[in-house]
């Protein structure tokens, strides 16, 4: 993805600024992220041993131009994800060097393909979640985020990974909020590579038990999701109250409070 704010920051004649690289599970090394026990032994806790990488960042925020462009709407990461249960899915988020509110750290409570939530009042209370290099940060698929303005004259850096149950199902997103994500990347493919007719199909490696490996054939793995589950794109099963007690053990573990 490139921002209006990179033009102003490629400092090196001749080289390109990257703010961002997704899918990186073809690469070992920044791939070998998503296999760390210490991040595995806490998505256990929601996903369960199964445990499915689908989506890898690797964030690179670039200074603001001053335009506000570095920013990321408030937005809910499902929006994003056509499978389900919601309550088997978790984000683990890694700050790369210290993240303050100066250079754009996560905020809870404009580019092609972000889409911010509708009728958000800008004046809900946040929280401002400023990191040291290494601290991680893990939240549920409906947490309502986004990231401040880089006021610094340096990138940001973060990696991330998005995992879920081997269990989990897609979902048919027909007639959904979530439909128009399917025909901007359609779109997409198109205008850049003449791709007219596309398929969407998804593989991704599998981290089964802090190992790294494909789906089985026949198994429960990625490869062998079929669109056979509710069109509703917000549907969490099980319980929100479930997901809760696992938050306050991780809470407890971490910082030494409920």
């Amino acid at each position: 993805m490139r921002d209006v704010a990179i033009v102003k920051s490629e400092f090196v004649p001749e080289e390109k600024a990257v703010s961002k690289l997704q899918d990186f599970q073809e690469d070992p090394e920044l791939f070998r992220y998503c296999t760390l026990p210490q991040i595995l032994n806490y998505v256990e806790c929601f996903t369960g041993p199964n445990i499915m990488a689908m989506h890898t960042m690797l964030i690179n925020k670039p200074p603001d131009a001053g335009k506000k462009t570095s920013r990321h709407p408030m937005h809910q990461d499902l929006h994003y994800f056509p499978f389900r249960p919601t309550d088997s899915i978790v984000c683990a988020w890694t700050a790369m060097e210290k993240v303050d509110r100066q250079n754009g750290c996560l905020v809870g409570g404009v580019n092609k393909m972000y889409h911010g939530v509708r009728n958000y009042d800008p004046k809900h209370p946040r929280v401002h979640l400023e990191m040291e290099k290494g601290d991680t940060v893990f939240f549920h698929p409906l947490l309502i985020h986004g990231s401040g303005m880089n006021r610094t004259q340096g990138f940001r850096k973060a990696i991330s990974c998005h995992y879920a149950s081997a269990d989990c199902y897609y979902i048919d997103v027909k007639g959904t909020s979530q439909e128009n994500i399917e025909n901007e990347v359609k779109d997409i493919a198109n205008r850049k590579y003449g791709m007219d007719k596309v398929t969407l199909k998804n593989q991704s490696p599998q981290v089964d038990g802090g190992h790294l490996g494909f789906p089985r054939p026949g198994g429960a793995g990625r490869e062998d999701f079929t669109i056979n589950g509710p069109t509703d794109p917000y549907e969490q099963t099980p319980p929100p109250m479930q997901v809760e007690d696992r938050w306050a053990e991780i809470r407890t573990d971490l910082y030494g409070f409920g």
